[in-house]
């Protein structure tokens, strides 16, 4: 991704149930706002607190009906899919507030990567395998955990976030982790804070 003196379409993803009091929104926040002050930036948000509808038959059946074939009632089961897939192809930063439940990521944020994970749309198979389809954009996770050090064996979150995105074309990510506040709260904010402030400052989110 680059920007020099080019609007910037940001997608930003808030993964937490908490609403107030959640890290993963308060270093997402300052991650923004500091690009809003830079330049020309447009935000598109996806809130998962209340959660979305998981996939089911009838989606998958949709899903794997030809387009041209498919009933008013499949496009409609697709609908939301389609949507969330536009706002990604739209974007050129995605910003993800990740918080690390049970090892693992909100089932909310699954069940965007299983609506947003959609053969012939957003990758596809060739003969030397899966290929992503969202190529040429630039992904932030804003990770925080109790006590999981991210990065570790038994960090699944965000081994699993870098997996999705790079499968559907998203391989360059960069994680900001607010990592084992139960351990020290104020300097792993700390660091975080340091780190998102050195990104705003990089040439490419430059205006």
């Amino acid at each position: 991704m680059t920007r020099v003196n080019a609007p910037l379409n940001v997608l930003r993803v808030d993964a937490s149930v908490r609403r107030t009091d959640s890290i993963t929104r308060d270093l997402t926040d300052r991650f923004i706002k500091g690009l809003e002050a830079a330049g020309d930036v447009t935000i598109k948000s996806h809130d998962l607190a209340n959660g979305l509808p998981l996939i089911d038959e009838a989606w998958v059946g949709a899903n794997f009906t030809e387009e041209a074939d498919r009933t008013d009632e499949q496009k409609q089961t697709l609908k939301l899919s389609d949507d969330m897939i536009a706002d990604v192809k739209a974007a050129d930063v995605l910003a993800f507030g990740v918080p690390v439940y049970n090892f693992g990521v909100p089932a909310a944020l699954k069940a965007w990567i299983d609506l947003i994970t959609r053969a012939r749309v957003t990758f596809q198979y060739s003969e030397n395998g899966p290929e992503g389809l969202l190529k040429g954009k630039k992904a932030y996770l804003f990770v925080a955990s109790g006590g999981t050090p991210v990065g570790s064996d038994y960090d699944f979150a965000t081994r699993y976030m870098r997996h999705m995105l790079s499968f559907v074309g998203i391989e360059d990510v960069t994680v900001i982790a607010a990592d084992q506040m139960a351990v020290d709260a104020e300097a792993s904010l700390a660091k975080a804070g340091k780190e998102i402030d050195a990104l705003l400052a990089a040439p490419e989110l430059a205006a």
